[in-house]
Formats: C-alpha cells, structure tokens, sequence
C-alpha cells in the first residue's frame, strides 16, 4: 500500500464544539490574516499562527483562516490534517511522547506503546477525556542509546518496559 493511501491514526475532524474559542482570540487571529488578505500561500503559516495562539486549529479558526485567505475550507483543512504538527483538538495539560525510531522499535516501542494506550485508555493521537494526558507516537527523540524511549513532557524515561509503564503512570496521577 503506497504512502498516500495509508489511513493516518487521527480523529476524523475537529471535535471541539462550535463557540469554545474566545472571541478575543479569533479577533487575534483575525488582526493577523488581515495583512495576507487573499494569499493562498500563506495557508500553512496561518494554521502555524492559530495553533501558536489558541493551542490547536479549531473549525472556527479554519473557517476565518479560509475566508481571509480566499482558500476553501476543505482545502484548509485537508492541509490541517495532512501535516502532523497541528493539532485539531486541543492538547492535554501533560504530554506522553513514545519514540518510534529505529532503536526504539527494535527494543520494544511498540509493545511500551500499547501500554500507555491501554493505561491512560486512548489511541496515539488522542488526549484523555479528563483532559490531563496526550498520547503521540514520534518518530525520534534523539535518546537512541535509551530505547525503548518516552519523554512525559520535559522528563525522559529510557529503557522503558509495559511494566515500567504503569509505574511512570503511577507517578503522573500523584504529581
């Protein structure tokens, strides 16, 4: 199966609701787009710049993103969603990062990955209904000499078995 037709581990769409987003933030947001009226080419840097303010791109934002723009919503977000650095939902307060990598891989990230799944009981991609916790999937976090390897925000955990795993989240919920 080639690249383009692999199903990416997302959610389908934007799942905050409508009217969340302060609407001092999208008078923000607006105030930038206004001097690339009609630049279709500054599409990426427009989600860049929403996400940077209000944490993810919400429909609202890809909505006066696209007007300001002149660029269809759709368009706006098939280019959300086909880059994995913007977030369509907002993040957790803390963030679990499982490196996928070459050395990783080879000792284990798959199955250390499964387990933070199961623990804080969501898919990579997603954050924990309470809203405390994201799960990513990564493809390097330059610590291959600790693999299999997870950074818990700033913190790296090297080394890391399904059992350990339960003990670093053990250690989340008392912090």
């Amino acid at each position: 199966m080639s690249v383009l037709m692999q199903k990416r581990n997302r959610p389908a769409g934007p799942t905050a609701p409508a009217g969340s987003v302060p609407e001092a933030k999208l008078a923000e947001l607006k105030a930038y787009l206004v001097q690339y009226r009609k630049k279709e080419a500054m599409l990426i840097p427009a989600l860049q710049h929403a996400q940077a303010l209000l944490g993810y791109v919400p429909a609202e934002a890809m909505s006066l993103i696209g007007a300001e723009l002149s660029v269809p919503f759709a368009r706006v977000y098939g280019v959300a969603t086909f880059y994995a650095q913007f977030r369509l939902q907002p993040a957790g307060r803390q963030t679990v990062r499982v490196c996928m990598g070459t050395a990783c891989h080879v000792r284990g990230a798959e199955s250390v990955l499964r387990a933070w799944s199961e623990a804080l009981a969501v898919a990579p991609g997603e954050t924990t209904p309470d809203g405390e916790v994201t799960l990513e999937r990564v493809s390097c976090l330059g610590a291959c000499g600790l693999a299999p390897t997870v950074m818990v925000d700033a913190t790296t955990h090297g080394r890391l078995t399904p059992a350990k795993v339960k003990q670093v989240v053990k250690a989340m919920k008392k912090a």
